[in-house]
Parts: structure tokens; sequence; C-alpha cells
């Protein structure tokens, strides 16, 4: 993509509403605009992130045996009356009534709709167990959004929700879902720690919240430091399809004691992690699971039929991701006082190519060469083919945060090299362009990443 036919819209300046970094920076960067209070367009920057962390959280979810459906972002308010969340969600709930003068809401989640599609579709125990999901927007009237698109009114989720015969087979789809959060996140370059959570306004007896560590985090937290210090969650050989090395694996992750409620710490952290492990620290929500037996299904009759003839409510549990949420979180964790460092994986672009003196032959040919073959090679590359001096060029760079920074100057392309810059060591490399392509495929590991767009 060359810069100067797409559409980049960065800011000099930091507006006065952005309070956190994250807000600054994808303010500044031209990833976001605010169209409302706590709403926001996704411009095309920030709409590559957005989409490659989808794709990453999709693939994951697809390998831990999960199905994608699509849900609509309107639901009718008479499920919600079955299950009795209707009248005790709260205000967050946007209700209205369409031209029949029925009771409409705009979707905070979607556990009643899931349900409702459950019972109309599945009768037998043959077809289970279940595990659906989708990635839709949803909408909670906040009170008071704040911090951009960390706490936003609208958000893209990921929710997933699983149907089993057993409270055993549903604990199995728990932990299941549990590792592949953890394998989600890593991705991303994250390392996110599960917390036991309260269930909320989803219900159930069995909760973990996913954070991920950074200075801004919204709840303290104490971990073990074993999470960040001893574990490498993006390897681990979790064979979905074993229930003993799923149990295995899940025991040894959960079992990192994480608390956020500082009432628990003497009693259950305290006891559990010897003085010399313990750490504390911030820690954003990224996700968060449930496991709530048949509190839906027993409402609203989605019942299935057993080999004797008998019939028992589905087991259930419920999974989110926070997707538009991530942005901002990995932003929280991988930034510095020049702007964003995105991880590989979910960077808009892996490189920018900067032309140091647009219009000059020898510079420019040079340019279009490695253009040419970054493109060829599947490597995503902004062209930055203005008129405007380096200096803004390279502030505008470190603004955006590429993985890469590929400069020509008129002393480089009089040798045909290009000096090649890591955003996030610094370390610079005076490579030619077929090296320089090299270079970058084997450190981008161009076949595992995702794509903006599939």
């Amino acid at each position: 993509m060359r810069l100067s036919s797409y559409f980049l819209s960065v800011l000099k300046e930091t507006p006065a509403e952005a309070q956190i970094v994250s807000h600054r920076l994808m303010l500044r960067a031209g990833m976001v605009r605010q169209c409302g209070s706590g709403i926001y367009s996704w411009l095309p920057l920030g709409l590559r992130i957005l989409k490659k962390i989808e794709n990453i959280i999709r693939e994951e979810q697809n390998r831990a045996g999960a199905i994608e459906l699509l849900m609509p972002t309107v639901q009718n308010a008479d499920l919600w009356r079955e299950s009795g969340r209707y009248d005790g969600y709260g205000a967050e709930m946007l209700r209205f009534k369409d031209r029949h003068d029925r009771d409409m809401l705009y979707g905070p989640t979607n556990e009643e709709m899931i349900t409702d599609i459950f019972r109309k579709s599945v009768t037998s125990y043959r077809q289970l167990p279940l595990n659906l999901y989708h990635i839709q927007w949803k909408f909670r009237d906040e009170i008071r959004p704040r911090f951009g698109v960390m706490r936003g009114r609208e958000f893209l989720m990921k929710d997933g929700y699983s149907f089993d015969l057993s409270k055993e087979a549903a604990e199995l789809t728990y932990r299941k879902t549990a590792l592949a959060y953890l394998k989600t996140f890593a991705r991303m370059g994250l390392t996110a720690v599960p917390t036991k959570a309260d269930t909320g306004p989803i219900g159930g007896d069995m909760s973990h919240e996913f954070l991920i560590l950074a200075e801004t985090g919204e709840s303290a937290i104490y971990f073990d430091k074993s999470f960040t210090e001893d574990t490498d969650f993006s390897d681990f050989p979790v064979n979905y399809a074993d229930a003993e090395e799923v149990k295995k694996y899940y025991d040894k992750f959960t079992g990192m004691y994480a608390v956020t409620d500082e009432k628990y710490v003497e009693s259950e952290f305290h006891a559990a992690v010897p003085p010399k492990k313990r750490a504390q620290g911030r820690g954003i929500e990224v996700g968060h699971i449930f496991y709530f037996g048949t509190k839906y299904s027993a409402a609203m009759g989605a019942e299935i039929a057993l080999k004797d003839g008998s019939v028992i409510p589905a087991e259930m549990g419920s999974y989110g991701i926070g997707v538009s949420r991530l942005v901002a979180a990995i932003i929280e964790a991988n930034h510095d006082e020049k702007g964003v460092i995105w991880p590989k994986t979910v960077a808009p672009f892996h490189a920018v190519l900067m032309n140091l003196r647009p219009g000059a032959k020898e510079t420019d040919e040079l340019c279009e060469t490695l253009y040419a073959q970054f493109t060829a090679a599947g490597i995503e590359v902004l062209y930055d083919d203005s008129e405007e001096r380096p200096g803004a060029k390279f502030a505008r760079a470190e603004l955006i945060g590429f993985p890469y920074q590929a400069v020509i100057g008129p002393k480089g392309a009089e040798k045909k090299m290009i000096e090649l810059k890591n955003r996030k060591t610094g370390e610079t490399h005076e490579l030619s362009p077929e090296d320089c392509v090299t270079f970058l495929r084997k450190e981008l590991d161009i076949y595992h990443l995702p794509q903006a767009f599939s």
C-alpha cells in the first residue's frame, strides 16, 4: 500500500479528552475517531489491527473445536424475560420499541439468543458436545464511558457458548477454552494471567478472568511470578481431544495462583505461593469465561433426550474475549515515549518503507524495487512515498509502531543498500533488497502470521 493512496489521518496534537496512553496513541495515529460518547469509527489502520486480532481468535477457537456462527445485534426482549434477566440486567442494557410496539434491546451478550437457537435445533444426546461462537458488536450503556475503546459503549466481542450432557463434560470444555485463550493471547505477544472471578449477571459458580499486565491496568493483581518468568503459553502441546492432557495443562496454568481482591491475599494467595515467587502489579481484563450449568437451559427449555428416553437440560458455559478492547490493551503493554511498538502478529503492516528523497531517480528506483519484492513475498508494507521531510516520516513511523522500518536515502541508494531498523530493539542492518526480503521473511515467519483480511 502506498501512503499517497491510503487514508491515514495522523494528529499532531493529543486530544484533551484522551486520558490514557492507548487512547492518545489510537487517536494520534489515526486508528479511530470518536463519533459519540463511547462510540468510535474504526479507520483503515485501526481496522487492519482489529481484523488481525479477530483472525487469531478465530483460528484458536476453530482449533479447539468451536464452530462459528453470527447472531444479530438486536434481540427480542421476550427471550430475556424467559431467563429472568430482562428486568434485572440494569441500565447498561439499551432498550427500545420497534414500530409494532414490541420490546427490543441492543444485545450486551447472547446467552438467551444462543439458548433459543439451541433448543430449536438440538434435541438428541448424539448432537453433543456443541461449542458455538461468534464475533459481533455489543452495546452496553456505560454511565461514564472513558479511556477510548478500553471502556466504550459499543465494542466488538468474541462470545462463545458450550452445551454438554454432564457437568464433567462441561468442565472439560471449560478447560479447553481456558487453554485456547492462553494460546490466543500469547500469539498476540501477551501473557494473560487467569484469575478466579465473580460471575456477575452472567451467573454460575465457576469463572476466570484473563488479565494482561500493564501499569495502567484497572485492577490490582497479585500473581505467581511463574506466569511471566517461566511459562511459554505459545507453544504448549495440547491435544484438545485428550481429556487427561487438557486437565494436566489446565491444572498447571490455573494452579499458578493469582488474585485481584485483597481480601483473598492472606488466606489463599499467601498460603499457596512462596514469598520469593510473589509479585504485584496491575491488570487489564481481556477475557472472561463462565461455567453456569443449567441456569439458562432449564429456564428456557433447552433439553436433551438421552438414550433411555429421559430428558435433561443441557450443561452450559460462556466464553468472552474483548476484541476491540484488546487493541488498546496491547498498546498499553507495548509502547514507549515515541509511540506504539506492535507485536508482529497484530501490527497493521509488517514494515514501513521510507523514501527519504522522493523524486530522485536512484531512491525512487530502489524503493520501487523493494516495494515490489516485499509485496511479492507476502510482507505487508506501507510505502511512505510522501514529499514530507525525513524527520516527519520517522516521527510518524515511530508513532504508528511498524515492527520494521526500511529506510532508503541517497547514500544507501547509491550503494543499492537498505537500512532496516527493528522498532522494538532499535537494532539496524544494512542489507541489499534481496537480503532484506529474506531477513524479514525469516523474522516475521510469514506463513504463520494472520492476515488483516482473510
